[in-house]
């Protein structure tokens, strides 16, 4: 039974640290079927502000999806794709509560109030990415993910990856019936 508790317990805290959210938005009267070719929009790539490395892990992702749907790369494309990044520090404040605890005078168990609080900082990253029809010159799709990721994430490449496909899932949009 311990062996169980402590399994879920490990299992929670192991995805509570992959986990990733994901928002898309699109431009509903937009037929993406006619969408075949995509490129890189170089200047906005080129002015996102990290470095070299991870640009291209993150191009490339993009780019290993985008052709695993079925698209095509390609210098005159149907859409130019950019990408921005972002991070913050997000603090969390875990307010004292009811529950057992120690504390009498002779260090005995009780049920009261909790006094400590607990103060947590961890770095979220954002990570969004712009879908742009080249003829129109007009965003027709957007994808945003927000986790965690730090300079220590010791597999950058499969990381910056999950966070790409988990945007991508959600394109195209699927038009509800």
């Amino acid at each position: 039974m311990l062996k169980k508790l402590l399994l879920v317990v490990v299992l929670f805290t192991v995805s509570s640290c992959v986990s990733i959210r994901v928002f898309s938005d699109y431009d509903t009267v937009t037929d993406f079927s006619t969408y075949k070719s995509f490129g890189f929009y170089k200047e906005g790539v080129d002015a996102v502000a990290i470095s070299d490395f991870d640009k291209r892990r993150i191009l490339k992702a993009i780019d290993t999806v985008l052709v695993n749907k079925g698209m095509e790369k390609s210098s005159t494309p149907d859409l130019l794709i950019n990408f921005k990044v972002r991070a913050e520090e997000k603090v969390t404040v875990d307010t004292p509560g009811w529950g057992w605890g120690w504390g009498s005078p002779f260090f005995a168990p009780f049920w009261g109030m909790n006094n400590n609080s607990l103060l947590t900082t961890r770095k979220e990253g954002q990570l969004q990415i712009d879908f742009i029809a080249r003829d129109s010159d007009q965003l027709i799709w957007q994808g945003i993910g927000f986790g965690s990721i730090s300079e220590r994430t010791k597999d950058r490449d499969a990381r910056i990856a999950l966070f790409v496909s988990e945007i991508l899932q959600a394109y195209p949009p699927v038009e509800k019936k």
